[in-house]
């Protein structure tokens, strides 16, 4: 004989429309303290509706829902909360760049230099600094990621005892290192005791050294996502170790890897500090890198920025876009790169 289960008594919910009346009356109620006290301001407002709005869904949804429900859903509401406040400067930032600098922007912006053109000329362009740009961070990019993936292997897979704990506490001390400091360090080793002068050479490796701790981290935490299965698997079918890493690991940590370096490529391509120290600025295209000052995106952002002539501070914005932009198409191409790993 078997017996039917008890069901469950279900206590009702709010519905969409019962939580748009409670928002509804929750801006009136705001409205009539505004008009009879003497808060004023948009922000005022918005502050205090969303305080009587979470007051009011709370109580509504302990009285129809029950306590449970109530604290899931003021949960939920903070959670939405912290979600939009974080949201809304990037998107302040993104929006309030893209209008300044679509005015500005030019395809002569992007093909001509700052060579000869004066304080008060509408002319000019970014053009040897998105040179500069590229070139640094690429020579960055050599010198980081080779050493960070190899770090990050033998961290991973070979590292065992004592070295292993002071290369993760001296790539977390890399972590925090303010850029001023790394452009600091290569101004006073590169520039001045061995005399080899401004370039962006140097400035590659002031980036280098922001960049490397970027890439052991983030690679070290991809690799450890790798099942430990996969390796034996590979162990058992007499692969050796160095073999597995290249065919099995990387492969496999291909994604997370890819973003890993992209995110640090970004961390570096918008720095200024070490640029100062280390390119030192240069208004003519220079595409070798070896010789002499160099300018970078950053560089000719913040020079325009500091300019007191409305001319340069609109140059700035359009060179802020470009570099936001070239940032957006690495990460982009981060993506499908990583999109197609995954098919293949």
């Amino acid at each position: 004989m078997v017996l039917a289960e008890p069901l469950l008594l279900r206590r009702p919910s709010l519905s969409r429309t019962q939580l748009g009346m409670i928002g509804a009356g929750t801006i009136g109620v705001t409205a009539l303290l505004f008009s009879v006290t003497p808060f004023q301001g948009v922000v005022d407002f918005l502050v205090v509706a969303y305080v009587l709005y979470l007051v009011a869904q709370t109580a509504a949804s302990y009285l129809v829902e029950g306590p449970r429900s109530a604290k899931n859903r003021v949960t939920l509401t903070l959670l939405v909360t912290a979600f939009v406040l974080a949201l809304v400067p990037l998107v302040a930032v993104l929006y309030y760049t893209f209008r300044r600098g679509l005015e500005a922007i030019s395809p002569g912006f992007l093909t001509h230099s700052m060579s000869g053109v004066g304080p008060l000329e509408d002319a000019g362009g970014a053009y040897h600094a998105i040179i500069g740009t590229i070139e640094q961070v690429l020579i960055a990019s050599i010198i980081s990621i080779p050493i960070g993936l190899l770090a990050a292997i033998y961290i991973v897979e070979y590292g065992r005892g004592r070295l292993v704990y002071w290369i993760r506490f001296f790539v977390d001390v890399m972590t925090g290192l303010p850029s001023i400091v790394a452009g600091l360090f290569i101004f006073a080793f590169w520039v001045l005791a061995l005399n080899k002068g401004f370039s962006g050479f140097s400035a590659g490796m002031a980036l280098s050294i922001l960049m490397l701790p970027i890439v052991v981290r983030a690679s070290e935490e991809m690799l450890k996502l790798v099942p430990g299965e996969l390796r034996e698997a590979s162990y058992a079918l007499g692969i050796p170790r160095w073999r597995t890493i290249l065919s099995v690991v990387l492969p496999s940590a291909s994604a997370g890897l890819t973003t890993g370096i992209i995110l640090a490529v970004a961390r570096v391509t918008g720095e200024t500090a070490p640029l100062l120290l280390t390119a030192f600025g240069f208004d003519a295209i220079r595409s070798n890198p070896f010789s002499g000052p160099q300018s970078g995106l950053p560089l000719f952002v913040f020079n325009q920025a500091g300019s007191a002539f409305a001319v340069a501070v609109a140059r700035a914005w359009a060179g802020a876009l470009t570099l936001i932009t070239i940032v957006l198409l690495l990460t982009v191409l981060a993506r499908l790169l990583t999109r197609r790993n995954r098919l293949a």
